[in-house]
């Protein structure tokens, strides 16, 4: 087995899907953290990016504002190195990950490519059981509604039946102002 083949062994989707960020309302992932996945530095990650950028299309990959990086830094622990850096970090969807790692052409790459693209297959499943969950539940609340205006009807007549009826007998005796 090659030296290669050894480190992307010990790549599980858990550990990708816990990479991948939402930002700009995309799932992405860093730079620094696909450099690692793929073998080399981000340093030469980026070279490549610079010399096929006609590859990434703005829906590929986009660079993190100031703001955007002091975000990630203070939520994520494993960015923290990140926090001195003079450079602000890319952030790539789904599509620039797979770009990566056919401008990259290494096996490594295209190897530890293919456990980035189960993770994010993975991530929209869970977002989708998420998605069918969270209408089930609004369907369920819809119907607690309907049940609590039911019971709230029920106890309105209930109460009803329980005060005593308006006394039909006329009081005996003198009534004043002709009750």
């Amino acid at each position: 087995m090659a030296k290669g083949s050894q480190s992307v062994a010990k790549i599980n989707d858990d550990s990708i899907v816990n990479l991948i960020l939402v930002l700009r309302g995309q799932k992405v992932m860093l730079d620094s953290d696909l450099a690692r996945l793929y073998g080399v530095t981000t340093k030469r990650l980026n070279e490549q990016v610079k010399r096929n950028s006609e590859r990434f299309p703005r829906d590929f990959m986009f660079q993190l504002s100031d703001a955007e990086k002091q975000e990630v830094v203070a939520n994520c622990d494993h960015l923290a190195r990140l926090k001195f850096s003079p450079t602000l970090p890319y952030a790539f969807t789904e599509h620039g990950a797979l770009m990566l790692a056919s401008v990259l052409n290494s096996p490594i790459a295209v190897e530890a490519s293919i456990f980035v693209v189960r993770a994010f297959i993975r991530l929209r499943e869970v977002i989708a059981t998420h998605k069918v969950l969270a209408e089930k539940l609004a369907e369920l609340d819809n119907r607690v509604g309907q049940h609590d205006e039911s019971i709230r009807s029920l106890v309105a007549a209930i109460r009803q039946l329980m005060s005593p009826p308006p006394s039909k007998t006329k009081r005996i005796g003198y009534q004043r102002d002709g009750r």
